[in-house]
């Protein structure tokens, strides 16, 4: 009987101290690891936010544990496990769908421009080119000069 009560508790989220300190620590490395990468120009600063956010939300749940007991009531979920797994894959989910919109626009602009570039190619072979030695572009004729 005292299995069956245990069961039908609410999870509740425990975490030591030291794990508190080792998860707010990694949130930190990662949000410094991020903003190098943005000082080395390798990530923009546009495409940086959502990783920064990710970055304080995992300060936050390192530093307030009971937050995700509050995600988890607000889902309607009774698992914070399940709750914080549901939110990672929205996460993904949301991030695949923004690279997927970024690498679309990139392609329409990488057609764009080698149109562009056949055109102003196919411009400068029409153009007739003259000998350079000839010189009759540089000297007036004689008729018009007497």
């Amino acid at each position: 009987m005292a299995l069956l009560a245990q069961t039908t508790q609410d999870p509740t989220v425990q975490l030591t101290a030291q794990t508190r300190i080792i998860a707010a620590l990694v949130a930190i490395v990662f949000m410094a690891f991020i903003l190098d990468l943005i000082r080395r120009h390798r990530l923009q600063e546009r495409y940086s936010v959502i990783w920064f956010l990710a970055g304080l939300a995992m300060l936050a749940g390192a530093a307030f544990p009971d937050l995700l007991e509050l995600v988890a009531d607000a889902m309607g979920v009774r698992d914070t496990n399940v709750a914080l797994f549901s939110l990672l894959i929205l996460m993904l989910l949301g991030l695949a769908l923004n690279f997927s919109v970024i690498v679309s626009r990139q392609a329409e602009q990488i057609t764009r421009l080698a149109q562009e570039s056949a055109i102003d190619r196919a411009r400068d072979d029409a153009e007739p080119t003259l000998p350079e030695g000839d010189g009759s572009a540089a000297q007036p004729s004689s008729r018009s000069s007497r």
